[in-house]
C-alpha cells in the first residue's frame, strides 16, 4: 500500500476512534448525538468535508465556466478555468468531480497536468512546487451525463407542461461536483466568477450575476454568457434552461428581472409583485441587498425552490403559503408565498453571510428562517410575526444538538430551521430593546457580509456588541439537544416563588419574563436556585413562552415535576 493509501486509512481510522471516544464520554460532550442516530462516516463525507491540507493550501480567486449542454443526449461538456492563490508551498490541490463524469484533461498553460481520483475527489499534481503567494491558472475539462439525484435532481433534465425542455439544477447537499468540476466545499470561495452555457438555439439559460449577452454558436447552439461580480459559494452556482420570457422592474438602482414560461406569465405577474416589498423589508431591518451589480433574478422551477445567488428559484405554484399549505398552521402562512419570502431571504444570510462548514448550516437556515417573520412584522404586525415564529414549535424534534460534527459532511437536522428560529426570537427578548436589537441584526449583517463564519464568530461579535458574555446561551441552544427548562417552586403560605434554571451547560444564565400580563417582571435565573415574593400565587403567575423558547417545571413539594408547561 502506497504513502497516500496508509494515510488515508489512518484518517480513517482516527475518526472512527474519535466518534467512539465521543459516545463514551456521554454528557461530557456537548455535541454528543443520541445512539439511535449516530452513523459511522462514509469516506465520501470525510473526503467532501474535511478541509485538509490539499484545500488549505490554495485561496481561490475566480473560476471561469463553460460548458455546452446537450438535452436529448442527457450530457455536459466543457471546462472550469480555476485560477488560486497558494497560501504554501506544495504540488498538489483538491478538487472534486462526480466520479460518474469524465476528467478529459487538466492543463497547466499548455501542459498536461497528472491527476488522481479518488471517488469524487479529484487530486491534481503539478510538475514543479507551486509557490506561496504566486497565482495559479488551469483548465480542468470535462464531460459526461449527469445522474439525477438528490431531493431536486442536482443536473435534472425535464421537461415543461408544453413538452419543451426545461432543464435545472439544484445541488445544496450533492455539491457542485454533482454537474461540474469545483472546490466542492463551503470554506473557500472565488471572488468572482463566469458562466457561459450552450445550450440549442431556441432556449434560454439564466445563471446566476449580470447578463453580458448572447452569442450565436453557429452549429445550432447559442451562448449566454453571465458575470458574478461577489464571493459565490460553489452549490449555489446555477443553470436554468428552458424556452422562458421575462419581465421586470426596479427597485431604485436594483433590476428585478422574472424568468418564467410562457403559460405561467399572467399568474407570474400577480404573485411576484411580493418580491418589491420583500426586498423593502429586507432592506430596512437587516441591510442593504447585498449584490446589486449581478441584480435579483427570479426564476420558474419545477421543484419548490431554491436560494441561488442572485437567481433565486421558484416552484410554488404560484400560490400562497408553502406548496398552498399553512407552513406554520396558525393562519398567518397564507397570506404571502413562502418560496418568494424564504429563499430570497437567503440572500442576506447564506449566500451574504455563509457558514464555513456543514456542520454550521443553522447560519443559513435558522438565520433566514427567521427572517420570515422579520417580513411578517413588516407587512403584516409585530402579533402575527409572533405567532407566525412560535407556529414553529411543533416542527422542533429536540433529539439531537443542531450543530454536527465538523470536518465531515452532514447536512444537520431539520432543528436548524425551526429551533434556531425560535432561538433568535429568544435573543431579541434577551436583548429586550427592539431599537437595539435591529441594529445589533444590521451590525451581524454588515460586519459578516462576503464573509464564511462558525457559530464561535456570532457568538464572539454578540458578546462583543452587548457587553456579556451569551456562550453557555449559545451553547445550550446549538451545541445540546434540550431545551433550558425555567423550574419553578411555590410557596403560597409564604408568598414566594424559587427558580432556577435546569440545563446542560453548568454556566447557563438568560433573563426571563415572568408575572402577569401585560405587566411582565424581568427576573435572571442561573442554574443555582433563588426566591423572590410572589403575590399572584401559583395558578395566575405566568411565563412568557411565546417571548422565549423554553420549557417551564412547576415542582411540587417533594421537589418532583407537578406540571410542565412549554
Amino acid at each position: 500500500m502506497g504513502r497516500r493509501g496508509i494515510m488515508g486509512r489512518m484518517r480513517w481510522t482516527a475518526v472512527i476512534v474519535a466518534l467512539l471516544l465521543a459516545a463514551s464520554l456521554g454528557a461530557q460532550t456537548p455535541q454528543r448525538q443520541p445512539p439511535s442516530t449516530l452513523r459511522a462516516p462514509t469516506r465520501a463525507d470525510i473526503l467532501r468535508g474535511e478541509y485538509g491540507r490539499y484545500r488549505a493550501n490554495n485561496d481561490l480567486l475566480y473560476y471561469q465556466l463553460d460548458v455546452r449542454v446537450d438535452p436529448d443526449k442527457k450530457a455536459i461538456a466543457g471546462k472550469n478555468t480555476v485560477r488560486f492563490r497558494m497560501l504554501k508551498d506544495d504540488t498538489r490541490i483538491q478538487l472534486e468531480l462526480y466520479a460518474n463524469l469524465l476528467v478529459d484533461k487538466i492543463l497547466l498553460g499548455a501542459t498536461p497536468l497528472r491527476y488522481q481520483r479518488d471517488l469524487n475527489t479529484v487530486y491534481v499534481d503539478f510538475p514543479d512546487t507551486l509557490r506561496a503567494g504566486r497565482t495559479y491558472e488551469i483548465e480542468f475539462h470535462y464531460s459526461g451525463m449527469p445522474l439525477e439525484q438528490g431531493r431536486f435532481g442536482g443536473l435534472a433534465f425535464r421537461k415543461d407542461p408544453a413538452g419543451r425542455h426545461w432543464i435545472n439544477t439544484a445541488n445544496e447537499g450533492e455539491g457542485s461536483s454533482v454537474w461540474w468540476p469545483s472546490k466542492d466545499q463551503w470554506r473557500d470561495e472565488p471572488e468572482g466568477m463566469e458562466i457561459r452555457i450552450a445550450v440549442p438555439n431556441g432556449l434560454m439559460d439564466v445563471s446566476n450575476g449580470k447578463f453580458m449577452g448572447k452569442t450565436d454558436l453557429g452549429d445550432g447552439y447559442t451562448r449566454w454568457d453571465w458575470r458574478v461580480h461577489y464571493p459565490i459559494n460553489s452549490y449555489n452556482v446555477s443553470l436554468n434552461i428552458g424556452e422562458y420570457v421575462q419581465f421586470s422592474e426596479q427597485l431604485g438602482d436594483l433590476p428585478m428581472d422574472y424568468f418564467v414560461l410562457p403559460g405561467s406569465l399572467e399568474k407570474a405577474r400577480k404573485q411576484f409583485a411580493q418580491a418589491r416589498p420583500m426586498m423593502e423589508a429586507f432592506e430596512k431591518y437587516v441591510g442593504k441587498y447585498p449584490f446589486p451589480k449581478d441584480g435579483y433574478k427570479l426564476i420558474e422551477v419545477p421543484y419548490s425552490g431554491m436560494e441561488h445567488q442572485s437567481a433565486v428559484t421558484y416552484g410554488n405554484r404560484f400560490a400562497n403559503g408553502y406548496l398552498e399549505r399553512d407552513w406554520t398552521e396558525v393562519g398567518v402562512s397564507l397570506k404571502f408565498d413562502f418560496i418568494i419570502i424564504h429563499e430570497s431571504g437567503h440572500e442576506w444570510f447564506g449566500n451574504a453571510v455563509s457558514a464555513a462548514d456543514t456542520s454550521d448550516m443553522w447560519i443559513q437556515e435558522g438565520w433566514t428562517t427567521y427572517l420570515e417573520g422579520v417580513y411578517v412584522e413588516a407587512l403584516f404586525g409585530y402579533d402575527d410575526a409572533l405567532k407566525y415564529v412560535n407556529g414553529y414549535k411543533k416542527k422542533v424534534a429536540n433529539k439531537e444538538p443542531v450543530i454536527t460534527q465538523r470536518g465531515i459532511h452532514r447536512t444537520p437536522n431539520q432543528d436548524m430551521y425551526f429551533k434556531c428560529a425560535l432561538f433568535l426570537n429568544t435573543l431579541r427578548n434577551v436583548v429586550n430593546d427592539d431599537a437595539r436589537w435591529w441594529e445589533l441584526v444590521h451590525d451581524t449583517f454588515e460586519r459578516f457580509t462576503y464573509q464564511n463564519i462558525m457559530t464561535e464568530d456570532i457568538v464572539r461579535f454578540f458578546n462583543a456588541e452587548l457587553k456579556q458574555d451569551l456562550t453557555a446561551v449559545f451553547d445550550q441552544y446549538l451545541r445540546r439537544t434540550e431545551l433550558p427548562a425555567l423550574e419553578l417552586t411555590f410557596d403560597d403560605k409564604a408568598g414566594t416563588v424559587s427558580y432556577r434554571w435546569k440545563a446542560d451547560e453548568r454556566g447557563f444564565a438568560m433573563p426571563i419574563r415572568v408575572g402577569s400580563r401585560p405587566e411582565w417582571q424581568t427576573i435572571r435565573p442561573t442554574t443555582d436556585w433563588q426566591t423572590m415574593p410572589n403575590k399572584l400565587g401559583k395558578e395566575k403567575f405566568e411565563v412568557a413562552t411565546d417571548l422565549y423558547y423554553v420549557n417551564v417545571s412547576i415542582l411540587g413539594a417533594d421537589g418532583r415535576p407537578a406540571a410542565i408547561a412549554r
